[in-house]
């Protein structure tokens, strides 16, 4: 074997290596196995009642706060540019053709693209539950959106009884659908405080939108999201081994990862179109 089929077979190795681990890292955490080999979900102690809003889907329907009461809800926020976003949708799609009596799922585009472009995604993508775009409106209501994919999970009461900033685990979603519609499955529930989910922190493969230090409101949209998609894609030099988006979340004190990554916006705001 030549020496160059050598190095070509360890970088196969070391790539298979990387994405197992990768996936047994975004599949572990949350719904992990109790002592009595049930699994355990958390649930918010004191849920919050989601408040009144309007809002239209891609193909113009209305859903407002009372459209969410008598199923189980999961209120998606996401991106086209993000890529773990794209990768949960298939479970997404799954979850809501398995569940489509007791579950809405409804995906929340952040994107700066128009309604016509997310359309078109969901048409490519076979998206089967309503889209609609942001607003400052529904981010307020779902508070605390520093990443996507972040997922709000809503009981038949209209009630925010969890919160998930990353890939969602699937089979611990379906768990949370079964439990709060009501239909039988065997597992452990652990009450939390609402808190402890809107620590923010990057884990599970979540992609920063806002980034402290930086100022990313005064860019135009399409250099902004060229921004976010850099600064959750370059790694920081601190030694952290996180992206620099990442970085400057779990770690706002490094003196590193801040003038690279106002660096990147700095560019950003002065190139030419």
């Amino acid at each position: 074997m030549t020496r160059r089929k050598v190095l070509i077979a360890i970088g196969l190795l070391i790539l298979v290596g990387a994405i197992a681990w990768t996936g047994g890292r975004y599949t572990r955490g949350s719904g992990e196995p109790a002592a009595d080999g049930r699994v355990t979900l958390r649930f918010f102690r004191n849920p919050m009642e989601v408040a009144p809003f309007t809002a239209r889907d891609l193909n113009g329907r209305t859903i407002s706060q009372e459209s969410l009461r008598g199923k189980v809800t999961i209120v998606n926020f996401w991106a086209t540019w993000c890529l773990p976003c794209r990768a949960e949708i298939p479970d997404l799609i799954a979850l809501q053709d398995k569940y489509r009596d007791q579950l809405q799922v409804i995906g929340v585009s952040q994107d700066e693209e128009t309604a016509d472009f997310i359309r078109q995604f969901a048409t490519e993508y076979r998206i089967n539950y309503p889209i609609v775009m942001s607003t400052p409106e529904l981010e307020r209501i779902f508070s605390g959106i520093y990443a996507l994919p972040t997922s709000f999970i809503v009981d038949r009461e209209a009630r925010i009884v969890q919160k998930h900033v990353g890939l969602l685990n699937p089979a611990t979603t379906e768990l949370e659908t079964r439990v709060l519609a009501g239909l039988d499955v065997t597992t452990t529930i652990e009450y939390v405080e609402a808190d402890e989910a809107n620590r923010k922190l990057i884990k599970d493969a979540a992609q920063a939108t806002e980034i402290p230090g930086v100022e990313l409101g005064q860019l135009a949209p399409a250099a902004r999201t060229a921004v976010l998609k850099q600064l959750n894609a370059d790694n920081c030099t601190c030694g952290c081994g996180l992206t620099l988006a990442a970085c400057r979340i779990n770690d706002p004190t490094c003196h590193i990862s801040l003038p690279i990554a106002q660096k990147i916006a700095r560019d950003a705001a002065t190139a030419r179109p």
